[in-house]
């Protein structure tokens, strides 16, 4: 097998790996051109030291180095555990914004920043988060995850962790878009519904996605949902929302990430290959295929994508600039402050 780091521009495909540390086989896989990205669960973690070896590793193989991601929001989806702060749900803090708003958006930032931060000094350069969603309290998949039933809430709100995530160097993943809150079933094993007219999702689901949040997300993750009176493809492969709704009405110029193409309510648009070119059509950046590796070895085989260079770009800007040391971060005034304000939330 040959070590030397190859040189590539990062390709529309994140895809994950199995265990604590790589495989050949999945050393592989990562050099693939259609590699971009990788995204780490909580199977990938061990130990602080075991993530910074990881890490280290897969940046390693690639020039320009790939993006490893992963969902890191706090409450019950956060995927590092011991050595990191606890995070609190997204709702802790749409509860607090109802006692004070300010200390909310204040505690808001300092929860983004902590997230970012520490992800960063262990080599992750992109969380998935926030999320947008509203709680409109009957999403079986989102629940405490969302800041907020009311839209003007959740985007402050949001606004302010994505900021917080910004002021310590990571950037941040708004999703699902235009909301997955009302919708009951969960994308993850089944095809949710969503029968709501344009001019009521537009007014409240999309709402956080407009104005100062849409300059500041460096990513938007679309929905596995149907919303049946204005597309029959899901959102996540339909022209319409992204490229008609999210880049022109909304105005947003980031990285569009597919949700996982293995989920349920992504089956809609057939095989592994039949969902990536339907999602990529539609106006995907790129496609995450997970928990499935045989789907991603079918995927990078069969594939043929018109590669865009402006996806590339895209993905490539995500790159964090440094990655601050645990040590550092111990003594690092605007982080310790921070640390103390999350502690009190949980």
């Amino acid at each position: 097998m040959n070590d030397s780091v190859i040189s590539l521009p990062l390709g529309p495909v994140m895809c994950d790996v199995a265990g604590f540390v790589l495989t050949d086989a999945e050393r592989e896989v990562l050099r693939h051109p259609l590699v971009g990205g990788v995204i780490l669960f909580s199977r990938n973690f061990e130990s602080p030291d075991q993530l910074v070896a990881l890490c280290r590793e897969i940046h390693a193989l690639r020039s320009p180095a790939l993006i490893v991601a992963v969902d890191h929001e706090g409450g019950r989806v956060q995927r590092f555990r011991q050595g990191f702060t606890r995070l609190p749900a997204m709702r802790k803090l749409g509860e607090l914004h109802a006692a004070s708003p300010r200390d909310a958006i204040l505690s808001a930032q300092d929860v983004g920043h902590v997230l970012a931060a520490e992800l960063l000094a262990h080599g992750v350069d992109l969380s998935f988060a926030p999320v947008l969603d509203l709680d409109f309290g009957q999403s079986r998949v989102v629940g405490d995850r969302a800041f907020h039933r009311d839209a003007n809430v959740t985007g402050m709100l949001a606004h302010a962790v994505a900021s917080g995530m910004r002021e310590a160097g990571m950037g941040s993943v708004g999703k699902h878009f235009p909301g997955h809150g009302y919708a009951e079933a969960d994308s993850h094993v089944e095809m949710p519904v969503d029968d709501r007219d344009f001019d009521t999702i537009w007014a409240e689901d999309i709402a956080p996605y407009r104005g100062a949040l849409c300059s500041t997300l460096s990513g938007v993750m679309p929905a596995h949902v149907v919303y049946s009176r204005i597309d029959p493809a899901p959102a996540g492969f339909s022209a319409f929302w992204l490229q008609d709704v999210l880049r022109q009405r909304v105005g947003f110029k980031g990285v569009i990430f597919s949700d996982d193409l293995t989920m349920e309510g992504a089956t809609l648009a057939g095989d592994i290959v039949s969902r990536a070119d339907a999602a990529h059509a539609a106006g995907c950046d790129m496609v995450l295929v997970c928990n499935r590796p045989e789907l991603t070895r079918d995927l990078l085989a069969r594939w043929t994508p018109a590669l865009r260079p402006e996806s590339a770009a895209r993905i490539a800007a995500l790159k964090p600039s440094a990655y601050p040391s645990l040590e550092a971060l111990s003594i690092d005034k605007r982080f310790t402050e921070a640390w103390a304000s999350v502690q009190a939330l949980v």
